[in-house]
């Protein structure tokens, strides 16, 4: 990440002060570095191009979503994935080519299936033996249908966000036969063409072994099935780096590895090479995005704890409380040197409303300064919520030293609009 202390002691982000945003525009806010966005999607471009496989690039919108972003993604050549009515609807308003958009989700709802098929999106993930007769049902001409494998294989990460495991809500089962009854089902249908197949083991995963795993067990089970397809899509979860010790996904080594091991098993079980897909989020705009905050009560309890509180909270950080994540916060305003353990605490009410557990920050800070928690630009602001009647924060991206919002802070207004008197 492009953040650093400049010759006045203040945080920076490509060279812009982040203490003149935050006393700008406020806090909490969600300050990105755009340059950094559109260089990861270029290395993934080029990363795939050097494997000479036909392949495509399809941005996660769970990881961070606004009309902005959606532009974003089309300007450098990405497709989409989507996993809602209210994803799709941002892409469709941001003017994204709904061919280029994939719809996934465990549990599409009967006006999502209608929602996409009247849009024309480019396939429909299933994930459920009964999604094939709804969207056959619904469907006005043939579409182009993936379906979504579970291999059965455990990726190493949190347990919550393991996906590809056996037992698991998302996917049908290689294992006890459900994927060879949705393929036989799609083959059935009159309105479906079997595009491809698709798995996702996990996220934040830093190595490659998992999906070269997968990969190789689904091109074997889809031989010995006899059935070919157009495409294998390899899902996402590609790793960042939160803290010393994490590891970002190695993109071009990574790669390179995986689409090697893909082309070896291919050609070992005589098997025509599929277009490769993948759907990288969080590598993409997770270490691009920081929130920043303003520093309120300072609470210090004898030989047992120091607690720093910031003006926002769970309500826009609930990563720390779902997963027990790590994050690493720096003081904006000063480079003074971190020389004290602390906890960074929201300020809802929930004693489980912590932003960091032990947190280095200088023995300086105090009310009124600004702390920038780094790596948040992904699932922070799109796993927001009013809880406490919070308000949803400012987004930014920054660019060429100018910052252009891209999502409006949430007004007390908007909090009880859809409220009746």
């Amino acid at each position: 990440m492009t953040v650093k202390y400049n010759n006045n002691g203040e945080l920076t982000m490509g060279g812009t002060s982040l203490k003149t945003i935050a006393q700008s525009f406020g806090t909490p806010t969600i300050v990105y570095d755009e340059s950094q966005i559109r260089t990861q999607m270029q290395r993934y471009h080029n990363a795939m191009k050097q494997s000479g496989l036909k392949y495509n690039i399809s941005y996660a919108s769970k990881a961070f979503t606004c009309i902005q972003m959606v532009k974003l993604v089309a300007e450098e050549g990405l497709q989409l994935d989507v996993v809602s009515e209210g994803e799709l609807y941002t892409a469709l308003e941001a003017g994204f080519n709904p061919s280029q958009i994939h719809f996934h989700g465990n549990n599409k709802t009967k006006r999502e299936i209608q929602y996409a098929l009247e849009n024309k999106v480019g396939y429909i993930v299933i994930d459920d033996l009964e999604e094939i007769e709804l969207i056959n049902r619904y469907a006005s001409d043939v579409v182009d249908v993936v379906l979504r494998l579970n291999p059965g294989v455990e990726a190493h990460t949190h347990e919550f966000i393991q996906t590809g495991q056996e037992d698991s809500k998302f996917g049908l089962s290689i294992k006890h036969g459900l994927a060879k009854q949705g393929i036989e089902a799609v083959q059935n249908a009159t309105k479906l063409n079997l595009k491809g197949v698709h798995f996702h083991v996990g996220s934040q995963i830093e190595g490659t072994e998992a999906m070269i795993e997968t990969s190789k067990l689904v091109i074997q089970w889809l031989k010995a099935e006899g059935v070919f397809v157009d495409l294998i899509n390899l899902g996402g979860g590609f790793s960042i780096k939160y803290v010393d010790g994490d590891v970002s996904f190695p993109i071009e080594e990574g790669i390179a590895e995986i689409t090697t091991a893909i082309k070896d098993v291919a050609t070992a079980e005589d098997y025509p090479m599929p277009e490769i897909g993948i759907e990288p989020g969080r590598s993409i705009v997770g270490e691009a995005g920081i929130t920043l905050y303003e520093v309120g009560t300072i609470k210090t309890i004898p030989n047992v704890n120091k607690y720093v509180s910031i003006d926002g909270g769970m309500s826009d950080h609930i990563r720390t409380a779902l997963y027990d994540a790590e994050y690493e916060a720096k003081l904006v305003n000063r480079n003074d040197v971190a020389d004290e353990t602390v906890t960074i605490a929201g300020k809802l009410c929930e004693s489980g409303d912590i932003i960091i557990k032990n947190a280095k920050l200088p023995s300086t800070v105090r009310r009124g300064d600004y702390l920038a928690i780094q790596s948040t630009g992904a699932y922070h602001y799109s796993m927001a919520s009013n809880y406490n009647q919070m308000q949803k924060p400012s987004v930014f991206f920054l660019k060429d030293g100018k910052a252009r919002e891209v999502i409006k802070r949430q007004s007390l207004r908007q909090l009880i609009i859809n409220d009746t008197k």
